[in-house]
């Protein structure tokens, strides 16, 4: 992927984590290029190729704007799962199938292709999950979980995947809020540092450019959520019929 389409794409994914709506303005050229690590050339170009492509719209004196019609995160894609996701959770699981298949392929890649802007930008989000995790802010929390996994899909640089994350980063965001509520409904902080423990475990391998560990390490993760995600469900399920058992025994008594 070249220099410019690279810029673009990180510029297009802060426009996504941010969730800058449709007439909104985008920050200050200075304050974009410090936070993607880039010149503010190579930025003007990015921006104009986001411009080609209808998503960012430039204003002489005004700054840059996200267009009125872009064709964000929720496209017509993902948007018509999102019903199903609000009102059956067991659609998580095909979440997590569909993270399955994609992760442990960007995982593999990103151990093998990332730059030391990559690595910054993983290290950045993990630091930024523990922060809030630390503070107890559930909801920074799931969003910077999963913005450490969208880093790490920028990171093997195969346009195609980061794409489809791209496309996936509402749902996945609503599952990984809902994921991380169902499986600390018990407060068990065991739970919470072995996730922890797996997203560093990942974050190293790719840091260390080993893409069997980094692969092995997030199917690791992904199993873990899916095990306590199961435990989570049985347990609802035997507080309800505990519910209609009582309900019973009030009705004939």
């Amino acid at each position: 992927m070249r220099l410019s389409d690279q810029v673009a794409e990180q510029l297009y994914v802060l426009v996504q984590q941010r969730q800058l709506q449709p007439g909104q303005r985008l920050p200050a050229e200075r304050q974009l290029a410090e936070e993607l690590g880039v010149s503010r050339a190579a930025l003007r170009e990015a921006i104009q190729r986001l411009s080609s492509r209808g998503i960012l719209e430039s204003r002489i004196g005004s700054g840059t704007f996200v267009c009125a019609h872009a064709p964000l995160w929720s496209d017509q894609a993902i948007s018509p799962l999102l019903p199903l996701m609000r009102d059956d959770p067991q659609y998580r699981y095909d979440v997590l199938e569909a993270r399955q298949i994609l992760e442990t392929g960007t995982a593999w890649l990103a151990a093998q292709r990332a730059t030391d802007k990559d690595r910054d930008r993983i290290r950045r989000c993990f630091d930024e999950m523990l922060n809030h995790q630390n503070i107890h802010d559930a909801d920074n929390a799931a969003r910077a979980d999963t913005q450490f996994h969208l880093a790490i899909a920028q990171a093997s640089h195969n346009i195609v995947v980061v794409q489809a994350m791209r496309s996936l980063f509402e749902m996945v965001l609503n599952t990984v809020a809902q994921n991380r509520r169902e499986m600390f409904v018990h407060k068990d902080p065991k739970v919470l540092a072995r996730l922890t423990q797996q997203h560093h475990d990942l974050m190293q391998a790719i840091l260390d450019g080993e893409p069997e560990q980094a692969k092995a390490v997030i199917g690791e993760h992904l199993a873990f959520v899916h095990e306590k995600l199961l435990e989570a469900d049985a347990d609802d399920a035997r507080l309800q019929r505990l519910g209609r058992f009582s309900s019973a025994q009030t009705t004939f008594s």
